[in-house]
């Protein structure tokens, strides 16, 4: 139990790292938090410092929920894999070292899902490059994909349970914090991808 509860706060602690912040003050010079969106995501590193910075911002977030999901699988299987996967993507959103504010957790969710169950991550990307495509709208395309994942994880691709009740926690936070993109996209005030670039 203790060794579990190690794991589960590390992996917190993992999503907790702003990469995206660090990435643009270290690369491009900008305070994300006072810029664009003012959101610490990478579509804000994209708006505000450029692709390249924004794709090292997005690999990291990828990464930090390959990790944990790498972790709970190897230490204690699906149980351990999902409560870690729960709290990378927990650390990511309300961050330790940000005083508890952070990013939206797209990117960490994609890179849990990456892992964890590739052919519901691989339908789920479709799902957001043809929404985004479509639409412009990378807020859009994340809600979207939010709401296909407990569908996909559930009935086209039944996973275990533990993964299936990952999903649901996963794309209540998910949503939650696109909150304010709800607004936005409702008043017709939401940013599209080209609006900033």
């Amino acid at each position: 139990m203790i060794k579990s509860l190690f794991i589960i706060g590390l992996c917190y602690l993992i999503g907790s790292i702003p990469f995206s912040l660090i990435f643009a003050m270290a690369l491009g010079k900008v305070d994300i938090r006072t810029r664009g969106s003012g959101n610490i995501g990478a579509t804000n590193v994209l708006r505000t410092s450029g692709i390249a910075v924004a794709l090292l911002a997005l690999a990291a977030d990828l990464c930090k929920g390959l990790a944990a999901a790498w972790i709970g699988t190897a230490v204690g299987g699906p149980i351990l894999a999902a409560l870690c996967a729960a709290a990378v993507i927990t650390g990511h959103c309300y961050s330790v070292f940000l005083n508890f504010k952070g990013g939206k957790g797209v990117a960490t969710a994609a890179g849990i899902m990456a892992f964890l169950m590739p052919d519901v991550f691989v339908v789920i990307l479709i799902i957001f490059i043809l929404t985004v495509t479509i639409t412009r709208y990378v807020s859009l395309g994340s809600i979207v994909g939010a709401i296909a994942f407990p569908l996909l994880t559930a009935f086209i691709f039944p996973k275990p349970l533990p993964y299936i009740l990952m999903s649901i926690y996963m794309i209540a936070l998910v949503l939650y914090r696109h909150k304010d993109n709800f607004i936005r996209l409702k008043e017709g005030r939401e940013s599209k991808i080209t609006d900033r670039l």
